[in-house]
């Protein structure tokens, strides 16, 4: 009995680890997506935004467009392919993530040591709306 019950516990593990993998990188494909989707063909931005942003299946996307699920599947792995070259080389993400974690340190600071000077709040506000 506490056998079954480690085995259900270690591929409950196992399928919750996959989510989250599932998770982020549905993320990061969405974040590469907003930098780098004029770069993109028609045809990858449409594939790409209705896989990642509105989760269609690879099914419903060929339907839509009378193309076979490998078709679909096919471009979707060479625009992500593409997408990571596109970082490998701009590191747009990574240079927005820097500087996001960076405007984050400085408003923590200036509201911790500095949360009278409303001019001060004010600017450092300003600067983290820059990066929406």
């Amino acid at each position: 009995m506490f056998t079954g019950f480690l085995r259900d516990w270690s591929k409950n593990q196992n399928e919750s680890g996959e989510l989250q993998m599932a998770i982020e990188k549905t993320n990061r494909i969405n974040a590469l997506f907003e930098f780098y989707e004029p770069l993109l063909t028609s045809k990858q931005n449409e594939y790409i935004a209705l896989y990642y942003r509105d989760d269609y299946s690879l099914g419903e996307i060929a339907e839509n467009y009378h193309v076979s699920r490998q078709a679909v599947y096919d471009n979707i792995k060479r625009t992500e392919v593409i997408l990571e070259a596109y970082e490998e080389k701009l590191h747009l993400l990574q240079q927005f993530q820097q500087q996001s974690a960076q405007t984050d340190q400085l408003l923590a600071y200036v509201e911790e040591n500095y949360p009278e000077d409303s001019v001060l709040l004010k600017l450092v506000k300003k600067l983290e709306q820059l990066e929406e």
